[in-house]
């Protein structure tokens, strides 16, 4: 089973500029009352790029963007990557000691952050960090239109000229992602391998021309960026972002804004059906695409969203950071199948599942699975033995995942090889997290495993060791945990002990832990 690859533009500002092209007086961009066609996005990614520009961002300089679900997101992004830059975009949960990690090893030169988003100035939680390469943080919800005004619009000739050096096998984006190690990694992809992987994602789940796109997802992630935005140039289907997710915003975008099309993890379909149970009336009789991933499915789940919702088609699937989308189901496809398996591979994507010793396992056997082809990432940021690590000398990525492929291609995760749970949709790494924690002055010893959680799917338990002559409680220890570290990370309980169990070799026995 195979489907044969796309054609699509080299780059994502390409991918931009074809869609002024195509559907120039489309609509392209929703964001409350107002609307710009695809022609008129283009034109502000092309002023935005002249004030990059004007601003000393050129070739091969990264741009980081930390910031809510907006236009001016997207137009920073395109007006950096117009001019060879790489995006560098940072989680809104991210506190200032994680931010300021990235944005050092990055080596970023501007940074766009809001003055005010959940009562917060990004830049006051950097402030006074040892950033040598960052000349100017930019408010992007207040000073976005005088940053514009430094250049010379859209029309401006060095634009056209940055845009015409741009190689699609420049690097696109710098997206960090934790790892084992407890040191997050930024993984590399390039122009080419984001508008081919995205564009077939986009065709497997049947995104269209015309099309309503609510993006739910952030943008500071794969699935609200390239499987977002991204995605709608791609195919000329309208974007409609949101900055945060809220059930009376996503009801009123749906029915003021017919949207069609809606990704996001299952409780957002059952927040929906919810709605439609309730005693006033709802029209969602314009959706017709649900695609959802990072957290198991249930095929009643599927069958109400088909039958209550009127969601002809459902779609689950499976990716990764290093490699963008993997797999995904297919249109038509039965609720046993959308719930208990993440499709088969996109085009020019190959998977293998195989034992510790490297052999291919038989169809429906457990193993680690194993990608290859267009998408995987170019390697790690300035990490040459991490990224050996990850992608084999054949061109394997190992993805930690252990999970089955049947006779028919389709795969299945039923494990995770690497020590980490998904807490709401997002990766969260145990060594990472115990690293943080152990900045508190009164923890000696910390181990984190995941525990199942009925809305997030799995939440972070923290056993904590406190170092002698010292005294803590649990709330004490949550309070540090969430100024310090991104709320998707904060465990959700903590329980102090006199030790932990260890085997003969002194590792901590996590099995343990979690039973």
């Amino acid at each position: 089973m195979s489907d044969a690859m796309g054609k699509w533009p080299a780059t994502i500002p390409g991918a931009a500029r074809a869609a002024a092209e195509q559907w120039p007086d489309a609509p392209g961009l929703i964001v409350g009352q107002r609307t710009w066609t695809f022609a008129e996005v283009w034109a502000d990614a092309r002023a935005a790029a002249s004030a990059m520009l004007a601003s000393g961002v050129g070739h091969g300089d990264r741009v980081a963007i930390w910031a809510p679900n907006s236009r001016e997101w997207m137009l920073a992004a395109l007006g950096a990557q117009i001019v060879g830059a790489a995006i560098v975009p940072l989680n809104t949960r991210f506190k200032g000691a994680e931010a300021d990690d990235i944005l050092r090893r990055s080596r970023v030169k501007l940074l766009f952050a809001p003055a005010d988003f959940l009562n917060q100035d990004y830049a006051t939680l950097i402030a006074g960090e040892a950033l040598p390469d960052l000349r100017e943080t930019v408010h992007i919800d207040t000073a976005w239109e005088a940053f514009v005004a430094r250049g010379s619009g859209a029309d401006d000739a060095a634009v056209a000229a940055a845009f015409a050096r741009l190689s699609p096998d420049d690097i696109a984006d710098i997206i960090f992602t934790s790892g084992t190690t407890g040191r997050p990694k930024g993984a590399l992809t390039a122009h080419r391998q984001v508008t081919q992987t995205f564009g077939d994602w986009a065709t497997r789940v049947d995104l269209r021309a015309g099309d309503r796109y609510l993006i739910v997802n952030p943008f500071f992630h794969t699935f609200g960026y390239k499987a977002g935005w991204a995605a709608c140039l791609l195919r000329g289907a309208t974007i409609v972002p949101m900055p945060t997710f809220d059930v009376a915003q996503m009801v009123r975008q749906i029915e003021e804004n017919r949207i069609t099309f809606i990704p996001g993890p299952p409780t957002i379909y059952q927040m929906l059906l919810q709605e439609l149970a309730g005693d006033k009336p709802r029209d969602f009789s314009s959706l017709r695409v649900a695609v959802t991933g990072a957290a198991p499915v249930p095929p009643a789940l599927v069958e109400r969203m088909r039958r209550e919702l009127g969601m002809s088609n459902i779609v689950n699937g499976y990716g990764m950071t290093e490699c963008g989308a993997i797999a995904m189901t297919r249109q038509g496809d039965d609720a046993h199948t959308v719930a208990n398996t993440c499709g088969y591979p996109l085009p020019g994507i190959a998977v293998r599942c195989v034992d510790d010793a490297g052999n291919d396992q038989p169809a429906g056997t457990p193993g680690e699975l194993l990608v290859r082809g267009h998408a995987v990432m170019r390697g790690y940021l300035d990490d040459p033995q991490a990224t050996a690590e990850a992608i084999d000398a054949d061109g394997w990525l190992h993805t930690g995942d252990i999970g089955t492929i049947d006779a028919h291609g389709y795969l299945a995760i039923t494990d995770r090889k690497k020590d980490l749970f998904i807490s709401g949709g997002f990766n969260v790494y145990p060594a990472e997290v115990e690293k943080l924690l152990t900045a508190n002055p009164v923890i000696g010893v910390v181990a984190v495993v995941g525990v199942p959680d009925e809305r997030m799917g799995e939440v972070g338990k923290a056993f904590v060791v406190l170092r002698p002559g010292t005294h803590a409680t649990e709330p004490e220890l949550a309070t540090w945990a969430k100024a310090n570290m991104a709320n998707y990370k904060v465990p959700r309980r903590f329980v102090i002990v006199d030790d932990l169990p260890r085997n003969a070799a002194g590792k901590v026995l996590k099995t343990e832990l979690r039973d």
